[in-house]
């Protein structure tokens, strides 16, 4: 079987309350998705379908040093950066996330990580086959695949286009967050195929998007991305 016809999966990340939303792919084209807020059951989904690399979008691991990891900093298209939520030290998060509550969803993410870590190695920088979890960002893969930064405004009706032009079909797809799984599941097909890019290191982590060559006849429409602003 060549590694275009293996399944994979993205996953969107919420708090414990929304919880995973998730997504799978095979050969590039919709496959089943599913909902749940309890990460072992997502985990279980994901080995149901077989999927070789899940793509979730959350933090998979916490800065080393101090208020961003290296990935989001260098994060970039066309000479822009791309902006993100930045990942705190773990301990930071955890003082802040007493009073505010804000980096629940990290917190959930890294639930999630610790039980695929049990059947998904991480993504370490380079992929040779197998069953692997990667961290990806649904706003920097609509970037990668314009080839420059865009607007995230208007981001529903964008990122339904966007996965249209890629050949899926977003019938099914009924919420921003079924979307952005989606767009994680993309991220892992252009891992898959061998056309991923990937920002950061192994001290903190890797974030990947599609890289050039992937979807080659995706079109650059300026007035869609930019829609909204």
């Amino acid at each position: 079987m060549s590694r275009s016809n293996l399944t994979v999966a993205g996953i969107d990340v919420g708090g414990e309350r929304k919880g995973f939303h998730a997504v799978a792919l095979r050969d590039g084209h919709f496959l089943a998705k599913t909902k749940s807020t309890d990460p072992s059951e997502i985990v279980n989904w994901c080995l149901h379908y077989s999927a070789c690399i899940v793509a979730v979008d959350a933090p998979c691991m916490w800065s080393r040093t101090g208020s961003s990891r290296k990935a989001e900093r260098e994060m970039k298209m066309g000479g822009q950066i791309i902006q993100c939520f930045r990942t705190p030290m773990r301990e930071r998060a955890c003082k802040l996330g007493e009073s505010t509550g804000f980096y629940a969803w990290m917190f959930n993410g890294e639930r999630l990580y610790r039980q695929l870590s049990l059947y998904y190695p991480l993504f370490d920088g380079k992929y040779e086959g197998g069953r692997v979890v990667m961290e990806t960002f649904p706003h920097a893969i609509v970037c990668a695949l314009q080839g420059r930064v865009v607007s995230a405004k208007n981001k529903l009706a964008v990122r339904r286009e966007v996965l249209r032009a890629c050949g899926i079909d977003v019938g099914g797809l009924s919420n921003i967050d079924f979307v952005d799984a989606a767009l994680c599941a993309l991220a892992a097909q252009a891992l898959l195929e061998g056309h991923g890019q990937s920002f950061g290191d192994r001290e903190e982590g890797f974030i990947v998007v599609p890289g050039p060559g992937f979807r080659k006849g995706l079109p650059h429409d300026r007035t869609a991305c930019e829609a909204g602003g």
